[in-house]
């Protein structure tokens, strides 16, 4: 019965040491192996592996993508104005010895470096660019060198970057004032140059318009002056031809078209001699005296 008793106490001490013997390590994880507190691996695989029991011990640690939401904060740029950027940065641990010699292993106070290297990081990128490239221009730009600029950084405390994301670029408010009345003066003097410009079109086409109708209206009262005088002229050349054929009743017509103009009007007076040359058909009805 005491062999029995000794027996199961082996048996139970030697599951207590085999439990104490053996760990496991999932994919997602990184794991140092310490001896008496120095540090032995680093670079165990996945899986089931054994330790001496009270003489090695494992710190396991995060190893898949974070993410840290950056608080957010202002900074300068080139032009001396306030920007309010909120943004998130996306990382994991890279060298895991490294990242337990910097910050103990310890996820908050990696967080707190990895945020001051973030803003760090934003406060050189903000300083080089203007409001308008901060706003809608080069955010691409400024997150790509800025994931490259803080990695440098990041990578001697173990940590790597793999993002960095800007959610929001905000102006203060009386920035945001400022801006507005120069992009309002802005699209005014626009305005003002598209009216000026629209006023000399229209001057052109106006001025344009009307020395095309002088010109129009000097062709045709020339060839209208024209057509009349070829008209006068052969009205002239029938009448000539016409009356030529017999001079008597050219005379005779002349006489009576002078007759009409003059006594058209019954209160007209004229002081005449009888004998004058102008009744010559009233004296003769053949027209001679």
């Amino acid at each position: 019965m005491a062999n029995k008793s000794f027996l199961l106490v082996l048996v139970i001490v030697f599951g207590v040491l085999g439990s104490f013997s053996m760990f496991q390590i999932a994919e997602w994880e990184k794991v140092i192996l310490f001896r008496l507190g120095e540090v032995v691996s680093s670079d165990l695989k996945p899986g089931l592996h054994f330790k001496f029991p009270f003489i090695n011990n494992v710190r396991k640690f995060d190893g898949r993508i974070l993410t840290l939401d950056v608080e957010p904060e202002r900074f300068l740029t080139v032009e001396k104005k306030n920007v309010i950027v909120d943004s998130f940065v996306m990382w994991r641990v890279a060298d895991v010895t490294r990242y337990y010699t910097a910050v103990a292993g310890d996820e908050r106070n990696a967080r707190l470096r990895l945020e001051q290297v973030i803003k760090d990081g934003m406060r050189g990128q903000f300083s080089t660019r203007t409001i308008n490239e901060v706003v809608s221009g080069e955010r691409d730009s400024i997150t790509e060198d800025l994931t490259i600029a803080a990695n440098q950084l990041s990578l001697s405390i173990g940590i790597e970057i793999v993002d960095v994301r800007l959610k929001r670029v905000d102006l203060p408010a009386e920035v945001s004032n400022s801006v507005y009345r120069r992009m309002q003066a802005e699209r005014a003097r626009v305005a003002k140059e598209f009216r000026s410009q629209g006023l000399e079109a229209a001057e052109k086409i106006r001025a344009n318009a009307d020395y095309q109708s002088q010109v129009i209206i000097a062709e045709a009262y020339r060839t209208a002056e024209q057509t009349k005088g070829e008209g006068d002229a052969r009205a002239a050349e029938v009448y000539a031809n016409a009356f030529g054929k017999d001079k008597e009743f050219f005379a005779f017509h002349r006489s009576l078209e002078a007759y009409r103009s003059s006594f058209e009007r019954g209160n007209d007076l004229m002081v005449l001699e009888p004998e004058g040359e102008f009744f010559n058909y009233f004296n003769e009805t053949t027209g001679k005296r």
